[in-house]
């Protein structure tokens, strides 16, 4: 007999739920998609499309305006909620999907501040409910695999992390809410530079000691180009480059070591390794995933820890404060 379908909300019905959505659809048997929360009758219009034409589905799941609308209809909460709205509406939603009983899966950044990752933290604690941030570098098996093989010394002593990220964001965001610094707390390097960041010190393993920035807005409410040197806790360097005025999106991170040299990206999705006496790079295999929320259920099964819990929300929300100071100076 077929267990249970796990149900979940999608609060937001843009770009970004339109991904979880296809992954979703490819977990059918184990889960059901109990409705849509948005009251943009555009993003409804386009998921509905969305369902019709990529995913060939006779019927989309119903839309409310509220979450209120949702608990109602359907007499009490989903098993879980993805939250894929602007970002100044995270805290929010995930406070109420949580006090409505539902284990909480946020996209990045899960928060505009330090302040609203504390607030989000102490809601999870007082209601026992799962919250993660859906980082896909921290969901990512091939950086789990990158993390042990540091860990285990097989690129020697860590010496440094090289960073860059770049993508044709601005042309993309034109008369968008990204570009709208009090919705979405920031630019380019707020927005798909979270990625690098976050990958970065996922990997070396040690907060942030110092940095040094500078940014450049061209032209726009919000950052654009980036550039940041700095000095993890462990005496590692790092370096990032973030431009947003680019021809495509694509991020390649260098963790090196005295004995060797990871390549990776911002998402995780491959991973090399340079060894002594060796110019080429070699793949290193790691276990198949489906992305974030497939690896969100394991969570929720117990199966495996949560990789990207909201104090890595927190931590990001740290490293923005450290670049806007450095930037100020």
């Amino acid at each position: 007999m077929a267990g249970k379908k796990t149900s979940v909300v999608i609060v937001g019905a843009g770009g970004m739920a339109r991904a979880h959505v296809g992954c979703m659809l490819g977990m059918e048997d184990t889960v059901r998609i109990a409705g849509f929360v948005d009251p943009a009758e555009k993003a409804r219009e386009d998921m509905a499309k969305r369902y019709a034409g990529d995913w060939k589905r006779d019927k989309v799941p119903p839309f409310y305006n509220t979450l209120g609308e949702f608990l109602a209809a359907n007499k009490g909460p989903a098993d879980c909620a993805v939250v894929v709205t602007p970002h100044n509406l995270h805290v929010a939603n995930i406070i109420d999907c949580m006090r409505a009983g539902m284990d909480t899966l946020v996209e990045k950044p899960m928060v505009l501040s330090a302040a609203e990752a504390r607030r989000a933290m102490k809601v999870r604690d007082e209601t026992g409910r799962l919250l993660s941030v859906a980082f896909p570098g921290s969901y990512s098996p091939a950086i789990v695999k990158a993390k042990e093989l540091i860990a285990a010394g097989e690129i020697g002593q860590l010496m440094s992390i090289a960073v860059y990220t770049h993508q044709h964001w601005m042309s993309a965001t034109v008369g968008t809410w990204r570009q709208i610094p009090k919705v979405s707390g920031g630019g380019f390097l707020f927005d798909t530079g979270s990625h690098a960041i976050n990958t970065m010190i996922e990997l070396a393993g040690s907060d942030v000691k110092e940095m040094a920035a500078t940014t450049d807005n061209r032209g726009t409410p919000v950052d654009i180009s980036s550039a940041i040197a700095g000095r993890f806790k462990n005496g590692a360097f790092f370096t990032v480059c973030a431009e947003g005025n680019s021809i495509n999106c694509m991020a390649r991170i260098a963790v090196i070591g005295t004995a060797g040299v990871l390549i990776t990206g911002s998402w995780g999705g491959e991973l090399r390794i340079i060894k002594p006496g060796k110019w080429s790079e070699d793949p290193v295999e790691f276990p198949a995933s489906k992305g974030v929320f497939e690896q969100f259920l394991r969570v929720r099964k117990g199966e495996i820890a949560n990789p990207c819990p909201a104090e890595v929300g927190l931590r990001f929300a740290k490293f923005m404060d450290m670049f806007r100071k450095a930037v100020a100076k």
